[in-house]
C-alpha cells in the first residue's frame, strides 16, 4: 500500500531522513513512534505531498485517498452531522446529482453506487461516530461555529473517520479527547478496515489499536510487528545485544593491541604483530546504539500534615449560581492517588477547581488543613506563559530573592536543563512547556497536586518519567487524564463524575473500558458489591508506596547531605588555592587543612550512608515487585 524507498529530507539544514525505507502493507494499522522532533509529522507531510523529498520516493497505489485531520477546524453554520456527512465527497456529489438527474440510465448508476457505498446508512454511521467522540443528539444538530476549537477538532476527527480513506493519517488524535473519547477511539481504530498510520504517545492506544510499529530513529525507519509493548521489548533486547557485542569486540581489540604493543619491535614476533595489526584494521566497528533517556522529573516532597488534608461535606459546585455537581462528600489524605473518570462536560474540572479552592462551594462546606499547600497544573495554562520570556524568568517571578543557581536547580528538577533555561518560551516544544508548568505548580512543595491533562505533548519516555515522579512523591495527587496507562500506573483510587454526582468507582480501568464500550456492566458503577481484586490491587500499590516512602526520603536526605558537604569542600579548596592565604599566618593554613580533612572524612561517611540507603531501597523495591 505505502512504499517509502531510500527517503532523504532535510529541513532548515537539519537532516530528518537519510536513506529511510519502509513497506506498509495494505490494511495494516501502524503506529509511528519516535522522540519529539525526529520528523514524524514531517513524514506525514511528505506522504501527503505537501513537501517534496530531497531524495528517494514515496509511492501509493493510483487514486488512493489519503485522509487526515487538519491543524485547525473552522466553524460555520452547518450542523455537526451535516459537517461530517459532507466529508464523504463521493456520497455528497452523488446525492446532489440524484436530485437533478433525468437520464434513467444515469439515475440507475447513481442509486447502485449509493447502495454500494452504504449511503442510506450514512447518517446513522455519522451520528454513531459523533456520539463516540462526545456529542449527544442535541449537540449534533447545533452549528459547528458554536463550539470551541478543541470540540471542533473532534468534529474534524469524526469527519475523517466517516470518510474512511484508503490511507488514514492521524497525528496525536487523543490530544483533544477525554479518557472516554480516547477509549472509544481506541476501539474504533482497532477495527479500521483500511491502512492506517498513527502518531501517538498513548501507550494503551498503541497496544490495542495497531498491529505494527514503525520506529523513526537516527533518520531511518524500522518496522516491527505487534503493538508498542512488543516493540519496546524487542528494541531493548536489540540494544542489549548490540551493547554486549560492542563490548566483546572492544575487549578483543584491546587484547590484540596489547600483543602488538609488546612485540611490534621484537624481530621474532614482528610477523605475528603485523598480522594482528591487519586483524584490527579489518574489524568492522559495532556501533552500540545509544538510546538516550529523557531528563527525569522530580516533585519536591512536602512535610507531613495530620489527616485529613481536606473534607468536603454535602457540597454543591457550579458557576453563576448554576449547579454542576451536588451532594459532594469526599475526603483526601496525604497518601491518596485519585483519578477522576467521566466524560467531558460532566464536571471533572469543576470538581478539581473546588478541591483547589479556585471555586467556592455553592452549598455545604470545604474544610482544609491550615497549612495545606496545593499545586495546580492545567493544560490551558500554557496560554498564560509569556512567549518572549525564558523559563528562568518565569520561575524568578515566583522566587525573586533566590540566587540563579537555586532557580536553575528548581527547573532541572522538572527536567528543564540549562541548555534551554534561558531560551524564550516561544521556542520550547509542547513537552518542554508542560515540564515548565509542572515545575511552577510544584515550586511550593505542595501537599496536594492537581494535574489536569498533564501528558498532552509529552512523549512516551517523558510520560514514564512523570509516572516515576508521581510514585516517588509523598503528597496527594488528583489526576485528570485521557491516558488510561497513566491512570493504571499512578492511581490507587478512582472517582466517577457523572450525572451531577461524584462517587467512588470500585472497578479497574479494564472494567471501565468495558462499561464505556457496552461490554457488560463494568463491575464498578457504584452500585452493588465491589469486586475485591481491583480494590485489593490498588490497595496493595498504595501500601507498597507507603512502605517505600521512608526509604526514599532517607535516600534523598543522604543526597542532600552529600551536596552540602561537597559545597563546603569546594569553598575550602577555593580558599586554599588563593595565593594570598600563604602570605598570612601559618596557623590559618593549618586550621584550613585540618578542617578540610574533617570534611573529607565526613564526605566518606555520608557516601557510605548513601550507598547503604540505596541498597535498602533497591531491596525493598525488588521485594515489592515480587510480592
Amino acid at each position: 500500500m505505502l512504499t517509502i524507498d531510500d527517503l532523504g529530507f532535510s529541513m532548515a539544514g537539519v537532516p530528518l531522513f537519510d536513506g529511510a525505507s519502509a513497506r506498509v502493507p495494505a490494511g495494516a494499522r501502524v503506529g509511528l513512534v519516535g522522540r519529539n522532533g525526529t520528523g514524524k509529522t514531517t513524514l506525514f507531510r511528505l506522504i501527503r505531498g505537501e513537501l517534496a523529498p530531497d531524495a528517494g520516493t514515496i509511492t501509493l497505489p493510483p487514486r488512493a485517498r489519503i485522509g487526515g485531520v487538519a491543524q485547525e477546524a473552522p466553524g460555520d453554520a452547518r450542523s455537526l452531522i451535516d459537517t461530517v456527512l459532507a466529508a464523504d465527497t463521493e456520497r455528497a456529489a452523488l446525492t446532489a446529482e440524484a436530485e437533478t438527474a433525468t437520464d434513467p440510465a444515469r439515475i440507475a448508476e447513481i442509486q447502485t453506487r449509493l447502495a454500494d457505498i452504504g449511503a442510506h446508512s450514512a447518517e446513522a454511521r455519522a451520528a454513531s461516530i459523533l456520539a463516540g467522540l462526545g456529542f449527544d443528539h442535541a449537540a449534533q444538530a447545533r452549528p459547528s461555529a458554536e463550539f470551541s476549537g478543541g470540540w471542533r477538532m473532534r468534529v474534524a476527527l469524526a469527519a475523517v473517520l466517516f470518510s474512511a480513506p484508503d490511507l488514514l493519517l492521524l497525528d496525536e488524535p487523543t490530544n483533544y479527547l477525554d479518557l472516554e473519547g480516547a477509549i472509544w477511539l481506541e476501539s474504533y481504530l482497532a477495527r479500521y478496515p483500511y491502512t492506517m498510520l498513527l502518531i501517538s504517545h498513548d501507550r494503551g492506544l498503541l497496544n490495542r489499536a495497531v498491529d505494527q510499529i514503525l520506529h523513526l530513529h537516527n533518520r531511518s525507519l524500522t518496522l516491527y510487528g505487534g503493538g508498542y509493548d512488543s516493540f519496546d521489548r524487542v528494541r531493548r533486547e536489540k540494544l542489549a545485544l548490540q551493547s554486549a557485542m560492542a563490548k566483546k569486540q572492544e575487549a578483543r581489540r584491546a587484547h590484540l593491541q596489547s600483543f602488538v604493543d609488546r612485540f611490534r619491535y621484537k624481530a621474532s614476533k614482528a610477523r605475528q604483530a603485523q598480522a594482528r595489526i591487519k586483524m584490527i584494521e579489518k574489524m568492522e566497528p559495532i556501533a552500540a546504539e545509544i538510546d538516550g533517556g529523557v531528563a527525569p522529573i522530580r516533585l519536591p516532597d512536602p512535610e507531613d500534615l495530620p489527616p485529613p488534608l481536606m473534607l468536603i461535606e454535602n457540597a454543591a459546585a457550579g458557576y453563576d449560581g448554576r449547579t454542576v455537581l451536588s451532594r459532594i462528600d469526599l475526603r483526601i489524605d496525604q497518601d491518596d492517588r485519585i483519578a477522576l473518570l467521566g466524560a467531558n462536560g460532566q464536571g471533572k474540572s469543576t470538581l478539581a477547581k473546588l478541591i483547589a479552592g479556585r471555586l467556592a462551594p455553592l452549598a455545604g462546606r470545604r474544610q482544609v488543613s491550615g497549612k495545606l499547600r496545593i499545586g495546580y497544573f492545567a493544560q490551558h495554562q500554557q496560554d498564560e506563559l509569556v512567549p518572549h520570556e525564558s523559563p528562568l524568568d518565569h520561575i524568578r517571578r515566583l522566587r525573586p530573592d533566590e540566587p540563579p543557581a537555586k532557580l536553575r536547580a528548581r527547573l532541572a528538577s522538572g527536567g528543564i536543563g540549562g541548555d534551554i533555561a534561558t531560551n524564550p518560551v516561544a521556542s520550547l516544544s509542547g513537552g518542554q512547556k508542560a515540564r515548565l508548568l509542572l515545575a511552577l505548580a510544584a515550586i511550593d512543595a505542595p501537599h496536594l497536586m492537581i494535574l489536569d491533562e498533564p501528558t498532552n505533548h509529552l512523549d512516551i519516555e517523558s510520560r514514564h518519567a512523570l509516572v516515576e515522579a508521581l510514585n516517588d512523591y509523598t503528597g496527594a495527587v488528583i489526576l485528570i487524564t485521557h491516558d488510561a496507562h497513566l491512570v493504571e500506573l499512578a492511581a490507587d483510587r478512582l472517582w466517577l463524575v457523572r450525572d451531577g454526582r461524584v462517587a467512588a468507582y470500585d472497578g479497574d480501568m479494564e472494567d471501565y473500558r468495558r462499561l464505556l464500550l457496552g461490554r457488560g456492566d463494568g463491575a464498578g458503577n457504584g452500585a452493588g458489591p465491589a469486586p475485591a481484586q481491583p480494590r485489593a490491587a490498588r490497595q496493595s500499590k498504595a501500601d507498597a508506596r507507603k512502605a517505600l516512602a521512608p526509604l526514599r526520603s532517607e535516600l534523598r536526605a543522604c543526597e542532600e547531605r552529600i551536596e552540602k558537604i561537597e559545597a563546603m569542600l569546594a569553598k575550602i579548596d577555593e580558599r586554599l588555592a588563593d595565593p594570598a592565604l600563604y602570605e598570612g599566618p601559618a596557623d590559618r593554613i593549618e586550621a584550613l587543612q585540618i578542617k578540610r580533612a574533617e570534611i573529607v572524612e565526613a564526605q566518606a561517611r555520608a557516601e557510605a550512608l548513601w550507598l547503604a540507603a540505596g541498597e535498602r531501597l533497591e531491596a525493598a523495591e525488588a521485594e515489592a515487585v515480587e510480592g
